[in-house]
């Protein structure tokens, strides 16, 4: 393997409790959030540098009912510093204990290979939302698989720019889904496969790709983790030649694209997403009288009353935010 600069950095911190946990994402980032509200880990998680990290270094995940913390770069801190005191998750109408946690850092979680490694999807990979929904189901089977592998090179070009690892030879990738038909979910309009990929970029387990990867979609898990060796020139040259020898797969239940190389040079650097300008209205202003102002202070005291209580880190409305490529 070549190595690129810097070296990006990985974390994950699987936490065993003395129960399955049947909770979301958003409901263990809730209780991290309230249980360690002064550490940085928090606008890690509530969307607050959501523009100055377009792909989220701290990603919460449920895998077969265990708790997954996974922190790239600047998330490795954070999570290193909560993880010896979490102790119990009390989400209110149930607390689980901590049993256990295992703790895997990696120095050089990204990597560039001269050869193809595959992955798997854990959980769905959502690659379609309401505006590229038209484009895929305009096109015939062929040109959809050769779609998803389009979209999902500049997923994972996107993902290493953005965390800054620098690609300086071109990427291969080849995606594999069980099915053309994908699965419909109620949230954006969002269309999720399952499924396998290849590629020569060496990534982290558990990271999401594509749309949906706070809620826990998209999350990837390498297959052929133990069987990574050295960067090999000669070894690499061969990948343009299985290019040129791959073909689609329509078996039943294995939909295969082609192999592809993916030109760098042509997918763009990812950019803070700019603030809009709020209008500004002008106004006259209002006249009260003595019964309006009353009934307008009886409503402040109100208003006042209310944003004191507590905030609910559990619910839909304060971690509506999404993260998406």
């Amino acid at each position: 393997m070549t190595r690129s600069t810097p070296n990006i950095k990985s974390v994950i911190v699987k936490i065993k409790t003395d129960r399955p946990v049947q909770k979301t994402p958003y409901q263990v980032k809730g209780v991290l959030m309230k249980n360690f509200p002064n550490e940085e880990i928090v606008p890690m998680l509530n969307g607050s540098y959501r523009k100055k990290y377009l792909y989220p270094r701290i990603q919460v995940k449920i895998i077969d009912e265990e708790i997954l913390l996974v922190g790239l770069n600047q998330g490795v801190d954070p999570i290193l510093r909560i993880q010896e005191q979490i102790k119990d998750l009390d989400f209110g109408d149930i607390t689980f204990d901590v049993l256990e946690k295992n703790v895997s850092e990696n120095s050089e979680a990204f990597l560039f290979s001269s050869k193809l490694y595959k992955y798997k999807f854990v959980s769905n990979w959502v690659a379609l939302n309401s505006n590229t929904s038209k484009h895929f189901d305009s096109k015939n089977v062929e040109e959809k698989l050769q779609y998803l592998n389009n979209l999902f090179a500049k997923n994972i070009v996107f993902i290493s720019q953005d965390t800054g690892f620098e690609l300086h030879k071109n990427i291969y990738s080849q995606i594999n889904v069980s099915s053309l038909k994908p699965t419909n979910l109620d949230q954006n309009g969002w269309r999720a496969f399952n499924g396998e990929f290849f590629t020569n970029l060496v990534m982290p387990d558990y990271i999401g790709i594509g749309n949906g990867i706070t809620r826990g979609y998209g999350t990837i898990s390498n297959i052929d983790q133990d069987k990574m060796g050295s960067f090999d020139s000669s070894e690499f040259d061969k990948l343009k030649l299985e290019v040129e020898n791959s073909d689609f797969s329509l078996d039943e239940g294995s939909f295969a694209s082609s192999l592809q190389e993916v030109d760098i040079l042509t997918i763009n650097k990812p950019a803070p997403r700019k603030k809009k300008k709020k209008k500004q209205h002008t106004s006259k202003k209002k006249k009260y009288t003595s019964k309006q102002k009353t009934n307008h202070s009886k409503e402040e005291k109100k208003s006042n009353e209310i944003s004191k209580e507590p905030v609910n880190y559990n619910s839909y409305e304060y971690h509506k935010k999404q993260h998406s490529i």
